[in-house]
């Protein structure tokens, strides 16, 4: 029986590229694994995660899917299970912001044009991926913000480009999330959070200056 994805991991996996490998590296109890090996659509699904225990509810995950023999399951950290080259998408999902930017410091054979894309849903600091892509040469190819047990997720897929840009608070804030119908959800719940994230920027530096004037806007809102 094929596994059920919650909203994120459901977005996830249409921002896998079609007829070509896919990794999904952190794969815990393997149900992305197993949706991505029964769908027939790529000729090599990788899962792999650093922990044995998760690694075994995979294996019995694709059992139950009845597609054991259409992916393979990997054990170790991060990328080191890969080969350069070996996938056209890696979908990193369920870790923090900056655990995913430190796995892929440590290859640096994605940073490289045409590159895998990548497919990463941060459980935390959303705007602190985003900025570290754009000032490390990745551009957004998508950025979908859905809701899952409650939570708001950001679903993004970057590709390298070597073009680095700076980016404002606000483009960090909020990414490309406008351009979906459950943007403005997404918007209302990072804008709450930002009294909070003032107390601790000096006055008067830029950030505080546009952490302000976006508090202000949504008090009049």
């Amino acid at each position: 029986m094929l596994p059920t994805l919650d909203a994120r991991l459901s977005a996830a996996a249409e921002l896998v590229r079609p007829g070509e490998p896919v990794a999904d590296i952190g794969c815990d109890h393997g149900k992305l694994t197993a949706v991505l090996a029964a769908s027939g659509k790529y000729p090599k699904v990788i899962g792999a995660d650093l922990r044995p225990g998760p690694l075994a509810k995979a294996e019995q995950t694709l059992e139950y899917a009845g597609c054991k023999d259409r992916a393979e399951l990997r054990l170790g950290d991060g990328l080191s299970v890969l080969s350069p080259g070996e996938v056209s998408t890696i979908v990193l999902a369920g870790v923090s912001a900056q655990t995913t930017w430190e796995i892929i410091e440590k290859a640096p054979w994605v940073s490289a044009p045409g590159g895998p894309r990548l497919v990463m849903v941060p459980a935390t600091r959303h705007s602190d991926l985003r900025r570290w892509l754009w000032e490390h040469g990745f551009a957004l190819a998508a950025d979908r913000p859905v809701q899952a047990a409650g939570r708001w997720y950001a679903v993004m897929a970057a590709e390298y480009t070597g073009e680095v840009k700076t980016p404002a608070f606000r483009e960090c804030l909020f990414g490309l999330t406008g351009q979906w119908p459950e943007g403005e959800g997404y918007a209302a719940w990072q804008k709450a959070k930002l009294p909070r994230l003032r107390l601790g920027v000096p006055d008067g530096t830029e950030l505080a200056k546009e952490m302000d004037e976006l508090i202000k806007g949504e008090s009049k809102a």
